[in-house]
């Protein structure tokens, strides 16, 4: 997250598949498929979301997501480091006041086949609906998703 020395960190050690879980459209009757794996490249260890973005069955996802709590009011955003494919991917965020399913918070990035940091502040995220808040306030995000959305592809990040 940007903003604050206490910010949150995840370096991917440390059994993180216990934080850290994989969903498809699957969930909806959609067809994508996925995986999710955590590697290792000498001291650097990270997480990657693999698989085929498909549209049939009203699908079209495949998501990392990792529950979060507490999170300082501070933060104005979040900050990944990211290597892909060259394709656009999404953070979501879900918060106490994205009650159904299908509602989330969302904003996009670009991938290049090299380690790129990307900074996205919370005033950038659309809202999945006009009644969720207009505004985000990170003590109330609940989870955080890397997603692969919206078209036909083969993700890789």
């Amino acid at each position: 997250m940007c903003n604050g020395e206490s910010a949150l960190i995840e370096r991917f050690d440390n059994t993180p598949q216990s934080r850290w879980n994989l969903f498809t459209d699957g969930v909806m009757g959609g067809v994508s498929e996925g995986e999710l794996l955590f590697l290792s490249e000498g001291s650097n260890s990270f997480a990657r979301l693999l698989g085929k973005v498909r549209l049939e069955n009203n699908g079209g996802f495949i998501q990392m997501r990792a529950q979060l709590r507490g999170l300082d009011n501070k933060k104005s955003g979040v900050s990944v480091k990211v290597r892909g494919n060259g394709e656009q991917y999404y953070i979501f965020l879900r918060t106490n006041g994205t009650l159904l399913p299908w509602q989330y918070y969302k904003a996009s990035f670009d991938t290049k086949s090299e380690w790129t940091k990307v900074q996205i502040a919370f005033s950038s995220f659309e809202r999945s609906s006009i009644f969720l808040t207009k505004t985000i306030s990170p003590s109330s995000i609940k989870s955080i998703g890397v997603v692969a959305f919206g078209k036909r592809f083969e993700a890789k990040i």
